[in-house]
């Protein structure tokens, strides 16, 4: 056989590799881009001006970077009086403001983010905490309680007793809170209950504002992408950072969408280092054969 001259079996180890980089670069970027359409669905408080008359006042209001006041004074489930500083500085945390005797929307909303935990390898207490405050003033430490075993009872992880606080606080407290956080309610009389918006938020673990998820049901992956991105990269694996590279949280849906420019970016140079190797190898290979005697 000439020297260089490939045999048929060469040839089509070379056509297989050529067709499996092409199909990994297609499922990259179509499972990369459909990932982010399913993530960009989103809904968003209507401004004050467009909401209908007696919810003026109900709504979110976003403060992305906003610093959460440390100072401010709660009480805990077993009804000792701590302060948010307390649990500022170790995890990124999630903000999740109801109130415990809500006949409706709250429910739901810590249903919907139970799920979601529930869904993730991240645990809480380890990876990050979550803060559930009332913020009707007239609940109790016992609320707190009831409703805390409640879910822990749902969630089922070890330990999460210690990352899952229900606080209740004084009126000077939640007003603080629930403004700093955007978060616009009104009381209703008639009802004796709260009109309010659904959102739970995201911050750093120095308290500032990272993100907000609206609704009453969360993808749990954008709640993992959000977690890891106001950790400033501290938890999560690499795949995580792949996937932080080619989506941007919108804060106008409050979930993750694909940019297709870094997507794109990414299968290129995936397709080069798969070619370095590919070339390496052939190279390689050519280098030991022997020339005819």
């Amino acid at each position: 056989m000439p020297f260089g001259a490939q045999t048929n079996g060469e040839l089509d180890l070379q056509r297989l590799f050529v067709n499996s980089i092409s199909a990994i670069v297609l499922i990259l970027c179509t499972t990369l881009s459909g990932f982010g359409q399913r993530m960009t669905q989103g809904v968003l408080s209507p401004p004050a001006n467009v909401r209908p008359p007696g919810l003026k006042n109900v709504g979110i209001e976003q403060r992305l970077n906003e610093q959460i006041p440390p100072q401010l004074v709660f009480r805990d489930e077993a009804g000792t009086p701590v302060r948010l500083a307390d649990y500022f500085g170790r995890r990124p945390m999630i903000l999740n403001l109801v109130y415990y005797q809500c006949p409706m929307l709250c429910g739901e909303v810590l249903s919907g983010l139970e799920s979601a935990l529930r869904v993730m390898k991240f645990n809480v207490g380890k990876e990050f905490d979550v803060l559930t405050i009332s913020f009707d003033p007239r609940e109790t430490p016992e609320m707190a309680a009831k409703k805390k075993a409640e879910f822990l009872k749902r969630y089922r992880r070890p330990d999460a007793d210690q990352g899952w606080h229900f606080l209740t606080g004084p009126k000077e407290s939640i007003g603080a809170l629930t403004k700093a956080a955007g978060f616009q309610y009104e009381y209703i009389d008639k009802t004796g209950q709260f009109a309010h918006a659904t959102a739970i938020l995201v911050l750093t673990p120095g308290g500032k504002i990272s993100q907000y998820y609206y609704g009453v049901e969360f993808a749990a992956k954008d709640l993992r992408l959000g977690l890891i991105q106001a950790s400033g990269n501290k938890i999560g694996t690499v795949v995580d950072q792949v996937l932080l590279y080619c989506y941007h949280y919108d804060p106008a849906t409050g979930e993750y969408g694909a940019i297709v420019s870094r997507i794109l970016q990414l299968a290129g140079a995936v397709t080069i280092i798969i070619m370095g190797v590919f070339l390496t190898v052939m190279i390689r290979v050519g280098s030991n054969r022997q020339l005819p005697g």
